[in-house]
């Protein structure tokens, strides 16, 4: 996935509008208010978020999401699903998973309408590039950052294929808005009744990759595996996807780590970072303070920038160029002696 080297994480208020300074630590949250909560489908909610004072709030692009700081003291990430042309609210999708981290059971049975919430700007390791002809595959509650996709290739006259796959049709989001899609053959929804075997043949619809056509697909892990063994012969930079948890590896073995350091550039403070321990936990143990989520590196909440030394990065999130620059501390080593970190 691509790294947006210029979005925004740290807003703050300049004549009662949202200004955001580039900052990716993570640090800064906006104290947004619910607006309104809508059912999109059986146990999916949407929850709009507004300034309380009605200011715009900072822009975003299809793919984006925000982090939210609940109130149990979880940080998660949900996709941004409404108009990207709208700054006057952000709408996010989700699921009650009872099963889940406890984010969305939290926000399904906590939140109320004129609740506040504290929310990150907005990120985007998903973001649309322009094509000619896209296919987009989603799973479940997996077609949020997907919407303002399909809203943008119109927008644009791309010509594009979506592929949503659910349990049922009371359990599929944004069924009104897909209908005209699916009456025009531009979308197919599948129902497949929990069984995954009833599922879509993704080899078939992904055995030819035609020029100029790029892949986004979106969903739980075994959409996600399925879908990469199936585009496995499509070129690498055609493919994009994101994960809504810890995809499935390798069991991969980590007999030849060692010790290293982690040296903070402000400060010049450094610290060993053990065998066996993370580069968070070891920065937490010596009260700094780093906000994180997944702590397995795919939702790039704790994306840290480097300027010295090497990482032996362990994360699914960043592109080959956005490791250039940047680390996810919650998983990744490093290869050298010293990581020197921007904190």
């Amino acid at each position: 996935m691509s790294l947006d080297k210029n979005f925004v994480v740290a807003p703050k208020r300049v004549r009662g509008e949202w200004s955001v300074t580039r900052d990716v630590t993570g640090a800064g949250t906006m104290l947004l208010q619910v607006k309104k909560i809508t059912s999109l489908a059986e146990g999916i909610n949407a929850y709009e978020l507004v300034d309380p004072i009605g200011g715009p709030l900072p822009e975003f692009a299809a793919g984006a999401h925000v982090d939210l700081h609940l109130g149990n003291g979880l940080i998660r990430q949900y996709s941004l699903c409404g108009d990207p042309a709208e700054r006057s609210s952000y709408i996010i999708g989700v699921l009650k998973e009872q099963a889940g981290r406890g984010g969305s059971v939290y926000l399904h049975d906590n939140v109320e309408v004129g609740s506040s919430i504290e929310v990150s700007a907005p990120r985007n390791n998903f973001r649309l590039v322009p094509a000619n002809r896209y296919v987009f595959i989603a799973g479940g509650i997996g077609i949020t950052p997907i919407v303002p996709m399909l809203r943008e290739a119109q927008a644009h006259g791309a010509d594009f294929k979506l592929y949503y796959c659910t349990r049922s049709l009371d359990r599929t989001a944004f069924r009104n808005e897909l209908r005209v899609l699916c009456d025009e053959g531009r979308a197919v929804i599948h129902h497949d009744n929990g069984d995954p075997s009833q599922g879509l043949d993704f080899g078939k619809i992904l055995a030819e990759h035609e020029p100029g056509t790029h892949l986004y697909y979106c969903g739980p892990g075994g959409l996600m595996g399925a879908i990469s063994q199936a585009s496995a012969h499509w070129p690498a930079e055609t493919v994009h996807c994101e994960h809504f948890s810890a995809p499935t590896r390798p069991v991969e073995s980590h007999d030849t780590d060692v010790p290293f350091r982690v040296r903070i550039v402000d400060t010049g403070a450094e610290y060993e970072v053990p065998v066996g321990e993370t580069i968070v936990n070891v920065l937490r143990r010596n009260s700094i303070s780093v906000d994180t989520s997944c702590e397995d590196g795919y939702c790039g909440t704790c994306m840290t920038r480097y300027v010295g030394g090497e990482p032996d990065h362990r994360d699914t999130v960043l592109d080959p160029e956005s490791r250039q620059n940047y680390v996810l501390i919650c998983c990744s080593r490093s290869k050298t002696p010293v990581l020197e970190l921007e904190i």
